[in-house]
């Protein structure tokens, strides 16, 4: 471990792999709990577009695919918006069309090669640079600051979206500004995982910790520290053993899962029989209170602890524990 720290491509791909580690389950916690789990999958097809722009022009390729990622994300999520009977055949083209586009752009290009598009397919992190590592540094940074920032509305979206709204919560604005952040924690993760693996990351440490924790922040920040982790230990095993350490990053989040799994059936019960009559409990995520919607707010000021959530009613709703989703 400490021989490898000794070259600047390894600590470079370290930094990248914690930055990334933090941003992909900071935004996944949100898409598993609107049930949009495969939203960074289908933004990572139009992310290729973005990438053969940035070698057709012989420009940066992930900003050029954070622009790209940017408008599809937008598109997406109008289409979302609408309930369009037709809308998920507009999404296929557009998710299709977008790796189409992109591999013609690349075999077109002055830097053509399967070398160059496998990199960003799969993930070379070994390859980034220090100006990789610096705009990695500051997407990031953008993505933490809203996805923390701005949790008590971000939940408030994705639990119930009328509620949110009648209590005067931006509803379309931030439902625009997640998306936004999907499609940036692409292009922040596709240098080291891969646009093709990059959904994983944003999901499989989320639904981990699910099985073991019982409130929103619990999840978000497990969910995170198990992302750190596996990232880590992915890219010094993948040094280590000589494999990409794309895949090697998501099958260590998968055997997480497992892991984590096996153990939340008898934890859940440990956790009964020290407490029976406690029932379950509550949202720890405070939804702001509106001027729009400060009747509706008064008898909704909760949640505070995660588990019960605030009907459309007002009234308090028991949200299952863990094990069983916080998106249930």
């Amino acid at each position: 471990m400490i021989e490898m720290l000794q070259f600047d491509f390894m600590q470079r791909a370290l930094v990248a792999a914690v930055l990334v580690g933090i941003t992909a389950p900071a935004v996944g916690v949100y898409l598993v709990q609107r049930r949009q789990a495969l939203m960074g999958d289908g933004i990572g097809h139009v992310a290729l577009t973005g990438v053969g722009l940035g070698f057709l022009f012989q420009t940066s390729p992930v900003w050029m695919a954070v622009l790209v990622c940017v408008l599809g994300a937008v598109v997406m999520e109008l289409v979302r918006s609408r309930g369009n009977q037709r809308g998920d055949i507009a999404l296929a083209m557009l998710f299709y069309g977008g790796m189409a586009c992109g591999k013609l752009l690349v075999s077109v290009s002055a830097q053509a090669g399967s070398g160059n598009l496998e990199s960003y397919l799969w993930g070379s992190i070994l390859t980034v640079g220090p100006g990789d590592l610096a705009t990695i540094a500051v997407l990031a940074a953008v993505v933490v600051a809203v996805t923390f920032g701005l949790r008590r509305q971000l939940f408030a979206i994705c639990q119930d979206e009328e509620f949110a709204r009648v209590t005067g919560i931006p509803v379309r604005v931030l439902n625009l500004l997640l998306a936004v952040m999907a499609a940036v924690t692409v292009t922040v993760a596709m240098r080291v995982v891969g646009l093709l693996l990059v959904s994983a990351l944003m999901v499989v440490p989320v639904a981990a910790a699910q099985q073991v924790t019982r409130s929103f922040r619990a999840t978000q920040a497990a969910a995170v520290g198990l992302g750190i982790t596996v990232a880590v230990l992915g890219v010094a095993g993948s040094y280590q053993a000589d494999v990409p350490s794309g895949p090697a990053i998501v099958l260590l989040a998968i055997a997480a899962f497992a892991l984590l799994g096996a153990v939340a059936g008898p934890l859940a019960r440990r956790r009964h029989r020290a407490a029976p009559d406690s029932g379950p409990e509550v949202c720890d995520v405070v939804l702001p209170a509106q001027s729009a919607g400060r009747e509706a707010g008064r008898t909704a000021e909760a949640p505070d602890r995660e588990g019960a959530s605030t009907g459309r009613n007002g009234r308090r709703e028991s949200e299952p524990s863990a094990g069983r989703g916080l998106a249930q």
